[in-house]
């Protein structure tokens, strides 16, 4: 192995790290974006399978 600066090995590792990373941030942005809606559609869902039972008055 050489340290020849022009190795593309080390080239192709570095673009699939920049890959990497930019579908990770473009994870994030979504994820902090739909988030809040995303929890809400849950909640729903679990409301809807498990609803509480509202005591009656006078029982």
């Amino acid at each position: 192995m050489s340290n020849n600066p022009r190795n593309p090995k080390g080239q192709g590792l570095v673009e699939y790290a920049l890959i990497l990373v930019l579908v990770a941030v473009v994870v994030i942005v979504i994820l902090a974006l739909l988030g809040p809606a995303i929890g809400n559609i849950f909640s729903n869902i679990i409301n809807s399978l498990n609803p509480t039972a509202t005591p009656t008055p006078g029982n």
